[in-house]
């Protein structure tokens, strides 16, 4: 006859102990992670260098930088076309850092 009532010990095979620590791992680990991203820097370029921007991996502008020859009253819309390309490309890039660190917990339904 079979027990009744709460849980074996083990889910599968795996003991319960077992998967809560590995949980906890986990955790510290996608910690860690998401800090080293953070503290990074990303830089992306545009107009051939024109407009340099550096972006911290917690997505905030921490400097830009424009060429003075690419400052042209006549054609405000394409510095602001380059600004915003270059922002759009550190910001990928920070988003592509974040994809690989976190590719490389395999958590089904996180990613």
């Amino acid at each position: 006859m079979g027990k009744r009532g709460g849980f074996p010990g083990n889910f599968g095979g795996m003991n319960i102990n077992n998967l809560m620590k590995e949980a906890k791992k986990m955790q510290a680990d996608l910690e860690k992670s998401q800090a080293e991203i953070t503290a990074k820097d990303f830089e992306a370029t545009a107009g051939g260098g024109a407009v340099k921007v550096t972006v911290s991996g917690a997505k905030i502008i921490k400097e830009l930088t424009i060429k003075p020859e690419v400052v042209d009253a006549d054609d405000v819309e394409m510095l602001q076309d380059l600004i915003i390309t270059c922002i759009n490309e550190a910001l990928r890039k920070v988003d592509e850092e974040q994809s690989a660190q976190m590719g490389k917990f395999n958590i089904p339904g996180l990613m």
